[in-house]
């Protein structure tokens, strides 16, 4: 099925293009976020930017939207993006596959920011202010004046991003590092959340699941890692250094047992060569980080050995308690100040891991002094 063509799917898609026609507010606001009205079918856009309809469909497919048939539903906006994209592929700055998945991340990236704006903010201002008021009354001064401002602040944002992001690359060693990079891996699963789920009311199984995402993000982003993604009981974060995704790790489990409201929480982690693309993560050592998250103990932090070398390596735990000891003790013969370590480490049992054989965990624990 084509942009422009017909199907089910189709049919669906240019049934509620209709319906949001007979809708006045709809439209308007339409226009109002859009800044422009509908003015093209699928087939025209495409002519007017000079691109095939089969480009113009694996783009439109990429950013999130449905085929709508031949709808007069696009704006000038949908032109002047299908002319950039299609401009950047002629002029051998991005391989067409290359400018698909731009289209493809950045439509996924901001489909989910837009939910949630609409969801969790947009709805909440909307709320009458005054009895008699409809949110409809509401809704189109509110968005005409957020607008601007959340568009400035998400350009801004993205910007920030974008300078981290090149600048991490930049500092890779060797171009294949760029793509197959040496990070440390981190899962953090809160426990027993699906017995929760048949608990909890839906709005405070919300609210919980809100309070986890916002908490690990906030302490991920302030300790130097990167949050990859929430799975709503679990999240998915990466450092470049191991003793960064310790900190981290330990942070976590800290800051939740301290909050009543909360459950147990546990977290495995890996460190080795990860496959980053669309801004997530692949490889064996994220799966190794998913595993050992699956059987650790409640409030703990197991890792793999490759993670306990790495520690080891950097300084930030002994080799072992024994070595510790006789670190301290040699130090103090010398009567010099003893090695001082942030982290300890304890092996563990070797497990058979389901897909990756037989691992020897370790738990990770803060060193008293």
């Amino acid at each position: 099925m084509e942009f422009a063509g017909r199907g089910d799917g189709a049919d669906r898609a240019e049934a509620q293009v209709a319906a949001s026609e007979e809708d006045p507010l709809a439209l308007r606001l339409e226009q109002l976020i859009l800044g422009a009205e509908r003015r093209y079918t699928p087939f025209q856009a495409a002519r007017s930017a000079g691109v095939s309809v089969e480009l113009a469909t694996r783009f439109w497919r990429a950013m999130g939207f449905a085929d709508i048939g031949q709808a007069k539903a696009l704006t000038e906006a949908d032109v002047l993006a299908l002319r950039r994209l299609s401009g950047l592929v002629e002029a051998g700055l991005l391989s067409e596959a290359m400018a698909v998945q731009v289209a493809r991340s950045t439509g996924q990236t901001t489909a989910r920011l837009a939910e949630w704006q609409i969801d969790s903010f947009l709805e909440g201002l909307t709320e009458p202010p005054e009895p008699g008021m409809t949110r409809t009354e509401v809704t189109y001064p509110l968005v005409e004046l957020l607008l601007p401002e959340l568009e400035e602040f998400l350009v801004y944002v993205w910007r920030r991003q974008l300078a981290a992001a090149t600048g991490r690359v930049v500092q890779a060693a060797d171009d294949e590092e760029m793509v197959d990079r040496r990070l440390a891996v981190g899962f953090a699963d809160l426990v027993g959340f699906t017995r929760l789920t048949r608990r909890m009311e839906e709005e405070e199984l919300g609210e919980l699941v809100e309070a986890f995402e916002t908490t690990a993000a906030d302490l991920v982003a302030a300790h130097g890692g990167r949050l990859i993604k929430t799975l709503g009981d679990e999240v998915l974060y990466a450092a470049d250094d191991a003793g960064l995704a310790a900190e981290i790790a330990l942070r976590l489990i800290e800051t939740m047992a301290g909050d009543e409201t909360m459950p147990e929480l546990r977290v495995g982690i890996a460190f080795g060569t990860v496959t980053t693309r669309m801004g997530d993560v692949f490889g064996t050592t994220v799966n190794l980080a998913s595993r050992l998250t699956s059987i650790a103990p409640k409030d703990a932090v197991l890792v793999d050995g490759a993670f306990a070398e790495e520690l080891t390596r950097t300084g930030d735990a002994p080799v072992s308690e024994a070595a510790a000891a006789d670190e301290a003790a040699a130090a103090e013969k010398e009567g010099e100040e003893p090695p001082s370590y942030r982290f300890a480490l304890q092996p563990m049992w070797q497990r058979a891991v389901r897909g990756l054989g037989v691992v020897e965990p370790w738990q990770l624990r803060r060193r008293s002094s």
